[in-house]
């Protein structure tokens, strides 16, 4: 009996989060996202995971404009997104108003499948995301996280299946984020869930150890309905498997996808052409990735892993962190390694090696997590660790979102210059030193711009919006306030708006030398032949370095109080700053009693490692 098989493309979001950093830009999408809308997916993942941050941290784009942009182009298929339950798309746990907020917003912008999970398969940490889902009318996927420990057993899974059903689960999603699900076992665990449920199965794995394409086939056999893959050029090594491969296997069977394999190739000759005009890598199992099914690491974690080690200039260490990442997770009760207790997990296993000790710096997230904040441990958690990161402090056991007061009113009057929609709240209220940097870098360059809006009235879908951009800044940096273009039957119009203050270039003066002012003995001054930069005077004391590369941030938000000032003594384990690093605050303690002479570097300046921070004196 013939079975169709359905297809959700990863290429515009977990292809790129695993290969190239997150790093897609939405001008890469857009000249090509007609044609996927072609092939007849059964979804496009295009949003969700680490994209909202990445938007914001590094490539300078609005996340949700990302997704309006994405929604006006894609007619036919479905859009997607991974939510990671209570933590939204951040790496901590939010309220329950931030996260019903958020469901309400992604779905009203175009999100027409949530796939929800939460990372300890803790189900209590998605019931509201869920239910948020379900209010919209969206279609909930409820998600068990795959992992391999002494406690993940196919009872656990089919036990957890079964909750999830019971709460309300359109469809379910097997997610083995590191490609651990080996083919047979993947036969036996959906046969398993399939003999108590009911409902859609859809298989995510990643090609990392190779066993990615025999697990889907078997899975196939067993009953699974959806699998995940991405463009060729953006498949392979730590992504899906490719989506050419699959449907070729698969053609002329019983399982027949049914997609046009000639517009899967004219589709992938397109971001073939973009990974090398921007030098992105292709997706390669190394022998680091074959060790998948000892460390465990899951493909979007690797190239972070790699990303922020380079960073580091510690790349060499890759080994020793692979090698540590296992005895961390031990410890910490085998929690699954995705998001966030793979950041969780990778940092502190960074830190261990680099710091050349175990658990000497330990980042608030480790704290959060060993006290119950992230959910219930799969295990128990090494005591001599506990107590470590904690003390005597007894872990909570209650639904860690019921001890989060609400959020989004009382943070609107912090942000209100700066937000143009609700959405901007959102922003601010998961990331607040990123998204505030990032309102703020908006506004200023609107102040000193306006408002310049491109309005398009296209024959063709494919335009270039690199182009467009490129007309736009020639619009901003001149007095011009309107471009007319036609070229090939697209029209183009872009005018200025909103105030724009034009100065005469005659009229604009060079930048005033900064004047030292210098006591003499002398009643007469020579005139100075170089102006001279103001240098801070020389002060005595021990200097504290940076333990690593990362954002230097003097108080725990931005609109707190900063942990120390000049002048203050302080004990040994006092928080001198925070270092944002690898995605996680890290707290700088004072290794002992000491008096701040000097604070060295600015509130939010990125720094490096060994860089000086603080000047003390030993009290």
């Amino acid at each position: 009996m013939k079975r169709r098989v359905r297809i959700t493309d990863t290429t515009l979001r977990d292809a790129h989060q695993s290969l190239w950093a997150t790093r897609m830009r939405t001008e890469d999408m857009l000249p090509i996202i007609g044609k996927m809308d072609e092939v007849g997916y059964n979804a496009m993942e295009v949003w969700g995971g680490a994209t909202f941050d990445v938007c914001m941290r590094y490539l300078n784009e609005d996340p949700w404009e990302r997704l309006r942009l994405l929604n006006s182009y894609i007619r036919k298929t479905p859009l997607q997104m991974l939510l990671r339950g209570q933590n939204v798309v951040g790496y901590k746990h939010y309220p329950d108003d931030v996260v019903r907020a958020f469901v309400d917003k992604a779905a009203e912008n175009g999100i027409d499948i949530f796939r929800i999970f939460d990372a300890l398969n803790d189900v209590r940490n998605i019931e509201t995301a869920m239910s948020a889902v379900k209010e919209t009318g969206k279609h909930a996927q409820a998600t068990v996280a795959y992992t391999v420990s002494p406690v993940h057993t196919i009872g656990h899974y089919v036990e957890t299946a079964m909750t999830l059903r019971d709460m309300g689960a359109d469809s379910l999603c097997i997610k083995d984020m590191a490609g651990l699900l080996t083919p047979y076992r993947a036969h036996n665990l959906v046969s398993a869930i399939k003999e108590k449920i009911d409902l859609p199965i859809e298989l995510h794995s990643h090609y990392i150890g190779g066993m990615a394409i025999p697990t889907y086939l078997k899975g196939i056999e067993a009953g699974v309905d959806i699998v995940d893959t991405a463009t060729a050029s953006l498949a392979f090594g730590s992504s899906q498997p490719p989506v050419e491969t699959m449907a070729a296997i698969l053609r002329e069977t019983d399982y027949d996808t049914d997609l046009n394999l000639d517009l899967l190739f004219e589709i992938d000759s397109y971001w073939e052409r973009v990974r090398r005009q921007k030098g992105f890598p292709r997706g390669v199992t190394r022998i680091t990735d074959m060790q998948t099914f000892s460390h465990q690491v899951p493909g979007g974690m690797i190239s972070n892993l790699v990303s922020q080690l380079e960073k580091q200039e510690a790349l060499d260490r890759i080994h020793d962190v692979l090698e540590e990442i296992p005895k961390v997770r031990e410890d910490l009760g085998f929690p699954p390694l995705v998001t966030p207790t793979s950041q969780i997990v990778g940092t502190q296993a960074v830190l261990n090696i680099l710091l050349g000790e175990r658990y000497k710096v330990i980042p608030d997230e480790i704290k959060s997590y060993i006290k119950g904040y992230y959910g219930r441990p799969p295990a128990e958690i090494n005591p001599e660790v506990q107590k470590r990161a904690i003390g005597d402090e007894e872990p909570i056991t209650c639904r860690p979102a019921d001890l989060l007061e609400p959020m989004l009113d009382n943070i609107k009057d912090e942000v209100t210059r700066y937000a143009e929609k609700e959405e901007d709240y959102l922003s601010y209220a998961l990331f607040p030193q990123v998204g505030l940097k990032f309102l703020k870098e908006r506004k200023k360059e609107k102040d000193i711009f306006g408002e310049t809006e491109p309005e398009i009235n296209r024959e063709e879908e494919d335009m270039e919006l690199k182009d467009i951009k490129e007309l736009v800044q020639i619009l901003n940096e001149t007095d011009i306030s309107e471009i007319n273009l036609e070229s090939d039957g697209t029209k183009i119009s872009i005018r200025k708006g909103g105030k724009v203050v034009a100065q005469e270039a005659s009229a604009v003066a060079a930048p005033a030398p900064i004047v030292e002012e210098v006591k003499s003995n002398s009643t007469a001054q020579a005139p100075a032949a170089q102006p001279k930069a103001e240098e801070k005077p020389v002060v005595d004391g021990e200097k504290i370095e940076a333990p690593m590369v990362g954002t230097f941030y003097t108080s725990p938000a931005p609109d707190a109080a900063a942990f120390v000032k000049v002048g203050d003594v302080i004990n040994a384990g006092d928080t001198l700053c925070i270092i944002e690093a690898m995605k996680l605050m890290n707290e700088i303690e004072a290794e002992f009693k000491c008096k701040v002479v000097d604070i060295l570097v600015e509130d939010g300046e990125p720094i490096e490692y060994g860089q000086p921070l603080f000047i003390v004196e030993r009290v």
